[in-house]
């Protein structure tokens, strides 16, 4: 193994830089904070990413890892502690220095940092603090920031950096507990599901603290409620054998034990009367973020763990608010055999149970050459990633469940249609739709039909009919609509016919090409689900 001590920063840059590419970054900020006299930088809620990688991930933050050794050895991942790979760190100066330097020159607009385990969870956790905190506190860094929770690490640490970061996530790795034990076997459900419900607690007092009623809701969670769905959260008691969601694991409850590391470190932490100072901060009404003052949050005692240890942290500011742009996780598909069917329940679950913001979906990358890892026989399922990221924005936006796209009978989704046509195929009898008379749940369920353009359906038929041609002007996709619409009763075309061959024999044909087979007497072909067919 190839240890780079001495490795100069840009070296260091370039091995942790690549290292952190198969961890997927969120494309958009979600939190909007303007500049700050005497701090730098802002976050804008529209869209912290403004350049695109070729494979479509973001690169306008810093992306990087903090280290790439790890003590685990997931079988899935290149930085595992049995490959043979270069291995370096960064210091929490060297991360100040590059974001700041970066940033300056107008390179990036926020940091992405997750990291290897380094020694312990623990330790590697205090690591990412003590860089959150210099970052907000010594260099003033007002920009947005996304980070890595480590799973195993104390509760006191997550909940510091959640009063730093705009946007924490804890990956899920795999789809079920099943395949966490084959791949890899030194994590454990419970410990990922841990902070995830830490993060979610703390977000949701947070909010109530800062008179923020409603809090940070997920776009599931207003989905639901427009649709009149309960959104309560079940509670669950985490066991190892819990396929997904557990119990409540609240970051305000009192600490009886202080977490003890796996090196041995004790961690010293003066609490405000045994409990979060934040619960019994004395917030009196509605103040706003600048009339907060900053609070008394934890008090850490400095201990010995060489040039990285924590320093005594006595003020935490929480005007910022406890992870305001809300937190996501990813999970690797096509790794393990999981169905798109349990995939997407797993996904509707974390929504409904986590208020998660996104779920990530990354296609499987054989980067070891391990024979327990499945072998690819082409390139990663780059498609069913595709298909998986279309129907979660079903089920965020357009008020669709996972049993509605897909159930253990037909476990997969179609390739060749858009899960949203798809379902529309399944359910021709609930077409035609006639478009000046539907309301905006219906035209959501409409191919071709967005959120953006059915409000905007439903706002401009209150002056007048609409008609196919200002369907297009609002933004309508008519080569998909067409064939499930109708205005004032008719459709666009007197030769559509709502048949689910003749739809689906278009629907997968190329653009533009809707009128094939007019005029003609075609049968046309059933297609199967998975089968490789040719269009001919």
């Amino acid at each position: 193994m190839v240890f780079e001590s001495d490795t100069n920063l840009m070296k260091k840059l370039q091995i942790l830089s690549d290292a952190a590419k198969y961890d997927v970054a969120c494309t958009s900020s979600g939190v909007q904070r303007g500049g700050i006299k005497g701090e730098i930088g802002n976050a804008m809620s529209c869209g912290i990413c403004h350049s695109f990688a070729a494979d479509g991930r973001c690169v306008s933050l810093l992306k990087i890892l903090f280290t790439n050794e790890c003590i685990y050895n997931c079988r899935y991942c290149i930085n595992r502690v049995s490959n043979d790979v270069p291995r370096t760190s960064f210091t929490p100066e060297e991360v100040c220095r590059l974001t700041m330097e970066f940033y300056r020159r107008n390179y990036i607009e926020g940091l992405f940092l997750s990291s290897g385990i380094l020694s312990s969870p623990d330790y590697t956790m205090e690591l990412i603090c003590k860089t959150l905190h210099d970052l907000r506190v010594v260099h003033h860094f007002n920009g947005y920031i996304h980070c890595k929770a480590i799973p195993g690490a104390s509760q006191e640490l997550v909940e510091l950096a959640g009063w730093y970061a705009d946007r924490m996530s804890v990956n899920l790795e795999l789809p079920t507990e099943a395949g966490l034990k084959e791949l890899a076997p030194n994590k454990s459900r419970k410990n990922i599901l841990t902070p995830m419900r830490q993060i979610q607690s703390g977000m949701a007092q947070s909010m109530e603290m800062l008179g923020m009623k409603g809090g940070n809701r997920s776009a599931y969670w207003y989905t639901s409620k427009r649709l009149g769905r309960s959104m309560e959260i079940e509670e669950h008691k985490i066991t190892p054998d819990s396929s997904l969601i557990g119990g409540r694991n609240d970051r305000f409850e009192e600490q009886k034990n202080i977490h003890k590391s796996s090196n041995d470190k004790t961690y010293n932490l003066s609490m405000d009367t045994g409990k979060n100072a934040i619960l019994n901060a004395d917030f009196k009404g509605r103040k706003s973020e600048k009339q907060i003052e900053k609070t008394d949050i934890l008090s850490m005692q400095e201990h010995k763990t060489g040039s990285n240890a924590l320093t005594m942290w006595n003020k935490t500011d929480i005007s910022r608010g406890f992870v305001p742009a809300g937190q996501s996780t990813q999970m690797i598909i096509g790794a393990t055999g999981e169905s798109d069917y349990e995939i997407m329940s797993v996904s509707e679950a974390l929504y409904k149970r986590f208020d998660l913001k996104r779920v990530f979906y990354s296609a499987f990358i054989n980067v070891n050459n391990d024979s327990t890892l499945p072998a690819l026989e082409k390139d990663p399922p780059l498609r069913r990633e595709h298909r998986l990221y279309q129907a979660d924005w079903l089920l965020r936006y357009y008020g669709f469940e996972a049993n509605e796209l897909l159930s253990e009978k037909r476990p997969f989704f179609n390739t060749y249609l858009d899960p949203k046509c798809d379902w529309a195929l399944g359910h021709l009898e609930d077409f035609p739709v006639e478009i000046n008379t539907a309301d905006y749940d219906t035209l959501l369920r409409v191919p071709g039909i967005g959120v953006k353009s059915a409000g905007r359906i439903v706002r401009a038929r209150k002056t007048g009919q609409l008609d196919f041609d200002t369907l297009k002007k609002i933004g309508v996709v008519l080569k998909r609509a067409v064939f499930f619409i109708t205005c004032n009763g008719k459709m666009m075309y007197n030769f559509l016919k709502v048949d689910e061959d003749y739809i689906t024999r278009n629907l997968v044909a190329n653009e533009g090409n809707i009128m094939k087979g007019f005029g003609q007497d075609i049968t046309y072909k059933q297609l199967t689900l998975f089968d490789d067919f040719s269009l001919g």
